[in-house]
């Protein structure tokens, strides 16, 4: 059975989800000052209030002071009270520069010189 609500209640219903939402995700994205909450992600992208203001272009996203992702996203849909953004591309930000040669998994830590 589906249960119908006026507006004003269903408004108010969204409104309490959307602050649940708020209070119990970390994530956050940032666009040069703007920093907004996250209210929550899936694989191909991610929601923030529908208040909020309209993103676009390269956004970061984090995880508290963790950098997840850098993010080329594009506005999907207004519904329920949030925006919804699709990525267009999404790079996992590495902890360490990118190599150019291979690491072998037995190569040597270092090298021990015999000082006699």
């Amino acid at each position: 059975m589906e249960a119908v609500f006026s507006k004003e209640i269903q408004a108010g219903l969204d409104q309490a989800r959307i602050e649940g939402l708020k209070k119990s995700s970390r994530l956050r994205v940032n666009l040069g000052d703007n920093v907004l909450p996250v209210l929550r992600m899936w694989k191909t992208g991610f929601a923030v209030e529908a208040e909020a203001p309209p993103l676009r272009g390269f956004v970061d996203l984090y995880d508290g002071a963790i950098h997840l992702f850098q993010c080329l996203i594009v506005t999907s849909e207004e519904e329920g009270g949030e925006r919804r953004y699709e990525f267009k591309r999404a790079t996992a930000v590495a902890e360490k520069p990118a190599v150019d040669f291979e690491i072998l998994d037995h190569a040597p830590a270092g090298l021990i010189e015999d000082a006699r």
